[in-house]
């Protein structure tokens, strides 16, 4: 299994809009990199659901429940089917996530513009564990 962060902004596409429709297609990555992680994905995967923009926070975790197909006009892009697993106990800011030294090496951190990115398997408990911080 691997582990991913996949930003959406709020007011766009939201935790609760995945969660009302109990999944959607991600869609709509023009980002040759973003791209070839989505292509990356496979069924089981998880990923956390981080609202960008103004919340700027990891919010929820989601479920890669179907792996890549073709997608836009030309089908070089790609896009994979999401599914709402659990909200975070509580939402880890980005100001969290940069102060943390565990995940100074994060790529969301290293390469900021891109909406999809792979999170390292000790990363991921280390923002479960922020999300749980009293």
């Amino acid at each position: 299994m691997a582990y991913w962060l996949m930003r959406s902004e709020p007011n766009v596409y939201g935790w609760a809009d995945l969660v009302r429709e109990g999944g959607t297609e991600w869609d709509g990555i023009r980002n040759y990199t973003a791209r070839n992680f989505l292509k990356d994905m496979n069924p089981g995967d998880l990923a956390i659901f981080y609202h960008s923009n103004k919340e700027k926070a990891a919010v929820g975790v989601m479920e890669i429940t179907r792996g890549w197909q073709p997608e836009g006009a030309d089908g070089k892009w790609a896009s994979v089917r999401v599914e709402p697993r659990d909200k975070l106990a509580a939402p880890v800011a980005l100001a969290t996530i940069k102060a943390e030294p565990r995940l100074a090496k994060l790529e969301m951190l290293r390469q900021s513009r891109l909406s999809v990115t792979p999170v390292r398997e000790d990363e991921w408990k280390v923002i479960h564990q922020l999300a749980t911080k009293d």
